[in-house]
């Protein structure tokens, strides 16, 4: 259902169409978001799609699915946003989409599912009213139909509230489905109670009956290749393009660093944090399927964080030349030189590491466990082997110190050559992140559901168990002109990126000579030169950062580490170096590439 993005199919329908037919079930997918995206135009349904935060997508089908009981017919929502909304086309736009095209839409698809006994709905972010209002027209056609949700939006408390408070839900699999949802399929066909499968809630008068879910699946081998036919097929009935469709595939669940050290920011893995992987020979093998079967050389990782065995096994493999892939993957920023090449010559060509910050000290607020030398470095080596990267800068934690936003916001200029994030805002806070969880570790004067949530779901629902994102204000909050400067250099930094000559700051060497050519600002462009031991010590930067004591042992200098340091200092004065407390990273790149 809407608003899951277009240009891919879901992963979640694709692998329990499978697992189903396993089991003797003959069920049938539909990407009915596609009908959707070619009714309001596909550019509108993007800006739609990959909207979060703000709750716009549910807003538009909330009439429909709550009735008389909706909270905005009069859409004061978009009154209250305003100018937030000029990107989506303004407020008549979005009136016209839910005032006429969202009921022909739902009467269209009800016309289509006529007769269908069970429908299931999986519901991710803004997926939930576009989900009931289909499942409220389904019930008022066919009463006996029966309606089962699933889903990241139905984990924990939201799924429990959910089933009590909305109608139109008979069933809901609370966590991972792999193995409840075929049992609940089997207890509808035998007539027996679906209530008693693990992980399956159920409305039992005015209370919810939820029986408590099994183990998360480990042996994920033994899961099947994911069904995305139906996704082409019906792309190729309403004329929409899959050439450059990227494959949804998972290669591993949970996080191994959230397990040891949850990111306090983050609300990813509620229930599921615990990591399990596939082998690499798995991974290899389900690539190569799809390949041949959906004639695509481009993949998505659904993982939320790369299995460190894969640097040793899957991505050598992934190297073999008989294999040109292009592969998205989310990482830890932790990752090496050689890593990143690695990387780029088994065809990963985006990455999400999950960057977060330019500064060590609200690093460690995040618990992300790298400095912020080495995301520099990330940024440095996937430019020079031409991987994307996609990350944002945060703001907003309990405890941040100010001067550490003047001090990103200094440094911003001197790193311009590298990929700019594509914002910087104040963070979310999330439903299951710590910040959510240990309101004693992270204090806040008030925490309550984002506010475009009470403009969608009527007042029979309590928000508070079902919203996601949440306002809240730390006790300690800083004032919001702290982070201008933060935010201004970002702006400047994306602009620079887009110009028709873009920033560049390379170097190339000799023994005991060194020239860096700084082109990052067209009004100050020029050459450095180096000798000797100047040349020395930052090129012991170049591959990572550095201490002052290691580049002084590794050159067996004579002069004392303190003067390491002072060197250190002066190509930080330059900006050619970024310098993270007793760490230095030099910031040029080599002017040849590849190596």
């Amino acid at each position: 259902m809407p608003f899951l993005e277009a240009d891919r199919p879901s992963i979640q329908l694709g692998l329990l169409k499978v697992i189903a037919g396993q089991h003797g079930f003959p069920v049938r997918t539909l990407h009915a978001n596609l009908d959707f995206a070619v009714r309001v135009g596909l550019d509108h349904y993007r800006r739609l799609a990959d909207h979060r935060g703000r709750q716009i997508g549910d807003w538009l089908f909330s009439v429909e699915a709550f009735g008389d009981a909706a909270p905005d017919p009069d859409g004061k929502l978009l009154d209250e946003l305003g100018a937030e909304l000029s990107y989506l086309d303004g407020p008549e736009r979005l009136l016209a989409v839910r005032d006429q095209d969202v009921p022909a839409y739902l009467d269209a698809i009800a016309e289509e599912l006529a007769g269908v006994p069970v429908v299931c709905f999986s519901s991710t972010f803004q997926q939930n009213a576009a989900s009931f209002a289909l499942a409220r027209r389904l019930k008022e056609r066919d009463p006996g139909v029966v309606t089962v949700f699933g889903g990241a939006n139905f984990e924990g408390e939201m799924g429990l509230e959910l089933v009590r408070s909305v109608g139109c839900v008979d069933l809901a699999v609370l966590g991972e489905g792999d193995v409840a949802f075929p049992r609940l399929l089997g207890a509808l066909a035998n007539g027996t109670d679906p209530g008693v499968i693990p992980g399956v809630a159920r409305r039992v008068g005015d209370d919810v009956v939820a029986t408590p879910a099994e183990p998360p699946h480990e042996r994920l081998d033994e899961l099947p290749v994911p069904d995305y036919d139906e996704y082409f097929e019906r792309a190729a009935r309403l004329g929409l393009p899959t050439e450059h469709v990227a494959l949804p595939f998972e290669s591993a669940r949970g996080c191994w660093w959230g397990a040891k050290h949850h990111c306090t920011f983050c609300g990813l893995n509620g229930t599921t944090m615990r990591f399990r992987a596939k082998s690499a020979d798995r991974v290899l093998g389900e690539l190569d399927e799809q390949a041949r079967r959906y004639r695509t050389f481009r993949f998505d990782a659904v993982d939320n964080i790369l299995e460190p065995g894969y640097l040793k096994d899957l991505l050598p493999a992934l190297t073999e030349a008989d294999r040109e892939y292009q592969i998205f993957y989310e990482v830890k920023a932790n990752l090496t030189r050689a890593q990143l090449k690695l990387l780029a010559r088994a065809g990963v060509t985006q990455l999400q590491p999950g960057l977060e910050s330019l500064s060590s000290a609200v690093l460690r607020l995040m618990d992300k466990g790298v400095r912020a030398a080495q995301n520099v470095n990330l940024l440095r080596w996937a430019r020079y082997y031409g991987i994307g990267v996609g990350w944002n800068i945060l703001w907003g934690f309990p405890g941040e110190p100010a001067d550490e936003y003047a001090a990103q916001a200094a440094a911003v200029p001197h790193l311009v050559h590298l990929q700019p994030p594509a914002g910087a805002n104040r963070l979310w806070l999330e439903r299951f992140s710590p910040l959510f969880t240990q309101p004693g570790r992270f204090p806040q004067r008030a925490r309550e559901p984002e506010s475009s949530y009470r403009h969608v779901y009527p007042s029979t629902v309590d928000i508070d168990r079902v919203a996601y994102f949440f306002d809240y204000a730390p006790e300690d909050e800083l004032p919001p002109e702290v982070y201008t400067p933060l935010k201004d250099a970002v702006a400047a930094w994306t602009a620079a990126w887009e110009a028709k000559q873009p920033p560049v700051l390379v170097y190339r060497c000799a023994p005991g000579f060194l020239q860096i050519y700084d082109g990052r600002h067209p009004e100050t462009h020029g050459t450095y030169t180096f000798r000797d031991t100047l040349a020395d010590v930052y090129l012991a930067c170049v591959d990572r950062p550095r201490t002052a004591a290691a580049v002084h042992r590794e050159l067996g200098l004579t002069v004392p580490v303190s003067a390491v340091e002072k060197v250190f200092r002066g190509f930080g004065d330059r900006g050619l170096m970024f310098l993270d407390g007793t760490l230095a990273l030099s910031l040029a790149l080599p002017a040849t590439p590849g190596r």
